[in-house]
């Protein structure tokens, strides 16, 4: 009997098979008996807590070599004229730095996720990420606010700095190590109605007023007669810099 020449699915039957017991044996090890998808939002839940719980650790060691750097500078400043010189001229730059706390009137906005309906249902046209503030809002803030011309801005109470990074995940805000959920509130010092304007102007506050409208979520700016606003006391993470040309 002539035998039937094995045909290329015939042939590629094995491999097939052989790679998917591959994923399924990946698969079964990484999730170790879990919803891989759940899991991975577990773990991520879990990494931002041991994270946030270790930059607290981290921070208040921070301060206490910030103020032993501060207590050794002084001293060699009192010895050494060059080193007086460089701190005095340092200082003066402090305010306009973030690194000193800072007084005076401003405004204070306030950024929060849109209420649940009764029914738990979504509004018409809506879906889960229209009704969360979005971390392109809150930068969009923060960027007209130094557009204005503010003397300083803080977010939830952390002062902003040069090399300040604002990070969402989903809606919780990363923050220079800490995590923060809605709702936002943004203190500037400066010229409220200079303010005021330079936000009416901004496109990104106009896509955020308009889900405002749409949806339901806050966006509340109120003038103040005085804010008070801490020194930036976290590290500095700048490593290259250029003059702007």
């Amino acid at each position: 009997m002539r035998r039937r020449r094995p045909s290329v699915w015939g042939a590629l039957v094995p491999v097939v098979a052989l790679v998917a017991g591959l994923l399924f044996a990946t698969s079964g090890q990484t999730a170790r008996g879990t919803d891989l998808r759940a899991g991975d939002t577990t773990q991520l839940s879990e990494l931002v807590r041991q994270l946030d719980a270790a930059n607290e650790t981290a921070s208040s060691q921070l301060t206490s070599l910030q103020d032993r750097v501060q207590a050794l500078t002084e001293a060699e400043a009192g010895r050494n004229g060059e080193v007086a010189a460089a701190t005095a001229a340092g200082a003066a730059e402090e305010t306009s730095a973030g690194f000193t706390a800072l007084r005076g009137a401003g405004v204070e906005i306030t950024l929060d996720d849109a209420p649940q309906n009764a029914n738990g249902t979504l509004p018409r046209g809506a879906s889960p990420d229209s009704l969360v503030i979005h971390q392109s809002d809150v930068q969009g803030v923060v960027n007209a606010l130094w557009a204005a011309g503010a003397d300083g801005v803080t977010i939830m109470g952390q002062r902003l700095v040069a090399t300040s990074a604002v990070r969402c995940v989903g809606n919780v805000l990363l923050l220079q190590g800490r995590t923060y959920s809605p709702p936002f509130v943004i203190t500037a010092v400066g010229d409220a109605d200079t303010m005021r304007d330079r936000l009416g102007q901004s496109y990104e506050v106009a896509l955020l007023q308009q889900a405002v409208d749409r949806f339901g979520l806050t966006y509340r700016v109120q003038d103040r007669s005085e804010v008070s606003l801490p020194a930036y006391d976290g590290p500095l993470d700048l490593q290259y810099a250029s003059a702007a040309g």
